[in-house]
């Protein structure tokens, strides 16, 4: 306790038993200068005593005590006013876990006395199985069940009717026990959590719940989430059709509103609904929704070309304010998606209460959450962009990409003639909206000749790949499946003169630089600018950029995260950055779908596995996560767009065509190689590459080891067998080149695993991506000896996968590999016993 007495002294500026007192002016003339530097230097305070005559007459020591003194009392506010805000978050999560145990509670109760019910019921029904009359018995049992709804009609009060009862059912889903509500699995409730998330169990349809803290107030929430198409991503559009005033100070709006289609293999949805916004009597705020049909004699909107008209049941938000600012909200969405109009390999989809989580309730908590953010931290900015901006260029992105895979009529989309192969889709759109934010005249002095946008798109059926996990290789490996020419075009052709040929070939781009852009609140969706560093030569008759930049927004590469889509939406942009830069996404997402689902896929569907000669390649690092795929099939949907001029169209849809099933071939090349086994142990591998040069290194391998280290790598020591044992053995090894930057050039079955890559994208590795700073520096200092001793042994450590996952292995060795003539032909590491972290 002295000690603690006697530093704080020092921190009030006690100096040897003097306490120093400041004037109102000094203090003041402290403050400001606080505020332009909080830590100053020796030479930076005589100076500022030289500068202030006001503080003349205080030694410099003493003005060293005030700097470290108001530093420390800054430090305890920011870290007072911390736990204040956890102490918040918490009492308000703890109000929400007790409501939530109360429903359970109450939940718990309402089934023992159904339970109960049902077996007196069974029991009556077995007395009475030769009486007529137990009619009366099942009627009573049905209303209990399903209460019947007395008809409605479409006047003010009869509205209003409907709007109360709305109301009423809303309220039951979500603080009573109307639907059996379970935790969706992977969501653990928590101060730093997004929310309690749950969905639903044995209802009509599916649906989803959510309870959470958010820092805004309520009156803003309800604006907020009633903008659906400023958050939710699959709304395209919601109309107002009529507004009416309810007696309590409410509203009552009749919507109509449209959903997009997640693939091009099903149609869209819209809705008919009513909207209720009312207060309680609490003071809570609730706005709630559900469809309105001719059952009730509400009015009616007729069918609308191209979407299904689907269900949204008793939905909404109730809002309540908080202690200290801020609302607790619960969030409830309960829809019927009409799943019968989809193919039955998709159905899941539809009937996927925990999708349905992931994409709409949980998008409106993180949506308000990241807005209450940039309230609190408004300077927060990415390439000098604030918050707002970067949204607004995601939501841009997302929306692109929706209207490309839909490929509505009424937004000027007319489909072209098929080649005769029903595997890829081509649209295209020269309608003025369409190219308005196309048509722009760039600072360089080109003016875009663009007329038009073409899209080519198709949706396949992934089998045994974790979305997760594929979006992260395309999105890491754009070599192995990008067409360099064809970016490049795409990226010249908003902005450079009409000397552009589509398909044209350019010198190729080397290498990938990826540019963090901005993430979301919780880091599972973030944006990024990627530059194409150009390593080739230009043709003399074109105009292209020397770099070509994209505008990327991505989200569920967690593998972690059950039941998420997977995107990667991306743009060429103009090299500025401008806020007027066109956007045409193109793009890849990959939807998990249910497992258990065994159905035939549909005439436009490509099954990898089926369209594949190859078996699974038994991979080891994707095998450890595959618990956490959430799912063994799933479907992804392409959508590549090509800004072009009319004259060109015939040119470019053939480019278009050929260049998405290039496409569609790289992706089943690459799920194939990362699918993980489900076969055991036991599995058969994928068989090496088995040409003459494969052969031929596999023996200069195993005689080199032998000879440096004197004892034998492989069980063969000739023939066919030797490349077998080579690929097929339990330790890592890989060989790289002798260049100043060596590059990976060969690795077996458990070198690919450890870096999580396929032969074709391990060129793209350089030898020092996969140490850490303390590995590359042991890694230069010995490489010498590796060339003048031909071998050396390394201690165990880390490295790092392609993927930027850590590895760890028990040991390593590396030694040099000698060609026929005894000269060094490559470098061969072995890493030992090696397993991910």
């Amino acid at each position: 306790m002295m000690a603690v007495t006697s530093a704080c002294k020092d921190k009030l500026g006690m100096d040897n038993g003097k306490y120093v007192r400041y004037t109102p002016e000094q203090v003041e003339a402290l403050e400001r200068l606080y505020h332009e530097c909080p830590k100053p230097s020796s030479l930076r305070r005589q100076q500022l005593i030289r500068e202030c005559p006001i503080l003349s007459n205080i030694e410099p020591k003493q003005i060293k005590v005030w700097f470290q003194n108001r530093r420390c009392r800054e430090k305890q506010r920011k870290e007072a006013s911390r736990l204040q805000a956890v102490n918040r978050k918490l009492t308000a999560m703890n109000k929400l876990l007790m409501e939530e145990n109360d429903r359970l509670q109450k939940q718990v109760s309402q089934l023992v006395y159904e339970n109960s019910y049902f077996r007196q019921q069974t029991q009556n029904a077995t007395l009475a199985t030769t009486d007529t009359s137990c009619e009366s018995v099942v009627t009573s049992g049905q209303h209990h069940l399903t209460p019947q709804h007395p008809p409605r009609d479409a006047s003010p009060a009869g509205l209003l009717s409907i709007a109360e009862e709305t109301l009423t059912e809303f309220l039951s889903k979500a603080t009573g026990t109307a639907v059996e509500w379970v935790q969706l699995p992977g969501m653990k409730p928590g101060p730093d959590s997004i929310g309690i998330i749950a969905i639903s169990h044995g209802c009509t349809g599916v649906a989803a719940r959510a309870c959470g803290l958010v820092g805004l107030e309520p009156s803003r929430v309800a604006e907020i989430l009633k903008d659906r198409p400023s958050w939710y991503r699959d709304c395209r559009a919601v109309d107002i059709a009529n507004v009416l005033s309810s007696g309590n100070g409410g509203t009552v709006e009749l919507l109509y509103m449209q959903l997009y289609a997640p693939t091009t293999l099903a149609p869209a949805r819209d809705f008919w609904l009513l909207r209720y916004t009312s207060v309680m009597e609490d003071g809570s705020l609730v706005v709630c929704e559900r469809s309105i049909n001719n059952t009730q004699n509400g009015p009616s909107m007729p069918p609308v070309p191209h979407f299904v008209r689907a269900e949204l049941l008793s939905s909404g938000y109730l809002i309540r304010p908080c202690e200290g600012g801020g609302s607790i909200i619960h969030i409830v969405d309960h829809m019927d998606l009409e799943p019968w109009s989809v193919p039955e390999v998709l159905r899941p989809l539809y009937e996927s209460s925990t999708l349905l989580a992931q994409r709409t309730t949980m998008a409106a908590l993180r949506h308000l959450r990241q807005l209450s953010q940039e309230v609190s931290q408004p300077n927060v900015t990415g390439w000098g962009r604030r918050p707002a901006a970067l949204r607004a260029l995601g939501q841009r992105l997302s929306k692109g990409f929706n209207e490309a895979v839909n490929g509505f009529m009424d937004d000027g989309w007319s489909m072209l003639e098929s080649d005769g192969v029903d595997d890829v889709t081509l649209l295209i759109n020269s309608s003025p909206a369409k190219m308005a934010g196309v048509n722009i005249s760039y600072a360089s002095g080109f003016p875009s000749m663009t007329s038009a946008v073409l899209c080519a798109k198709a949706s396949m059926l992934l089998q045994n790949v974790p979305p997760a996990i594929l979006l992260r290789f395309l999105r890491e490996h754009r070599s192995e499946w990008a067409d360099s020419s064809i970016e490049a075009y795409s990226a010249a052709a908003i902005k450079a003169s009409p000397c552009n040929m589509p398909g044209a070939r350019i010198g190729g781009f080397g290498s990938q630089v990826i540019l963090p852009l901005a993430h979301t609140i919780e880091h599972e969706e973030f944006m990024e600018v990627v530059k194409l560093e150009n390593m080739g030569h230009y043709r003399d008759d074109m105009i292209m950029p020397s770099d070509i930049f994209l505008l990327q927004l991505c989200n569920g590469v967690d593998e972690n995260a059950v039941g998420t889509c997977a995107e990667l939406i991306f743009a060429p942009i103009d090299a500025s950055f401008s806020d007027d830069a066109p956007i045409i996404p193109s793009g890849f997402r990959i939807i998990p779908l249910d497992p258990g689902t065994d159905a035939s896929s549909p005439n436009r569907t490509l099954d990898l596995a089926s369209a594949l000669d190859v078996g699974p390649t038994g991979n080891k690092a994707v095998g450890d996560n595959s618990g956490h795929s959430g799912s063994t099939k799933s479907v992804m949907t392409i959508a590549f767009q090509f800004a072009f001029e009319l004259h060109l169209q015939e040119n470019v849809a053939s480019m278009a065509r050929q260049y998405l099933r290039s496409i569609i071939a790289s992706v089943q090349r690459v799920a194939l190689a990362l699918s993980p086994t489900n076969l055991g142990c036991h599995a058969s591998l994928r068989p090496p590459p088995g040409s003459p040069e494969a052969h031929t290194l596999a023996r200069w391998i195993s005689q080199s080891y032998r000879s440096y280290l004197g004892v034998a790598l492989l069980k063969s020591e000739g023939g066919d067998s030797l490349l077998k044992d080579l690929w097929h053995h339990s330790d890592a090894i890989l060989c790289c080149s002798l260049r100043a930057a060596p590059v990976f050039t060969f690795a077996n079955q458990a070198g690919l695993d450890m870096l999580e890559t396929t032969l074709i994208a391990l060129q793209d590795i350089t030898l020092e991506k996969i140490f850490d700073d303390s590995g590359r520096k042991t890694l230069c200092s010995e490489f010498p000896q590796i060339m003048q001793q031909g071998f050396m042994c390394l201690q165990g450590g880390i490295c790092l996968s392609s993927m930027g996952r850590p590895v760890s292995y028990e040991r390593a060795v590396a030694w040099k590999v000698l060609n026929e003539e005894e000269n060094a032909h490559c470098i061969c590491f072995m890493f030992v016993n090696w397993s991910f972290v």
